[in-house]
């Protein structure tokens, strides 16, 4: 029998409580491996350690290790090199053609927002 949703809400995660020096450590570890910091919450939630539980937010951490990089760019970013793999294997599909174009405006006008380009 499964259980209901309100039992669900009830039960409570453990969380491990490190020091901010290594909390700070384990955020730069992981984005070394080039993770953004959505990413890395996520990470560190499965494994047990709540950011909320430490003075500085992860993405702010990064920017004082120049690590910062805008999440929503690396992942428009990425959809379009997928699409140009895409249309490069697929010369034919003339819908990759236009969502190329189409995603290639959306990094321009997020580069112009973020003040990159």
């Amino acid at each position: 029998m499964s259980k209901k949703p309100e039992e669900k809400k009830k039960e409570k995660l453990t969380t491990k409580k490190i020091s901010d020096k290594e909390f700070e450590d384990k955020v730069t570890e992981l984005a070394d491996k080039g993770l953004t910091s959505e990413k890395i919450g996520e990470t560190l939630r499965k494994e047990g350690v709540h950011p909320k539980e430490y003075g500085k937010k992860i993405s702010k951490i990064l920017k004082e290790k120049d690590k910062y990089v805008i999440p929503d760019l690396k992942n428009i970013e990425k959809k379009l090199e997928n699409i140009r793999d895409h249309y490069e294997k697929n010369k034919q599909d003339k819908r990759a053609m236009r969502e190329r174009d189409r995603i290639s405006a959306q990094v321009r006008i997020m580069k112009k927002y973020h003040k990159l380009a």
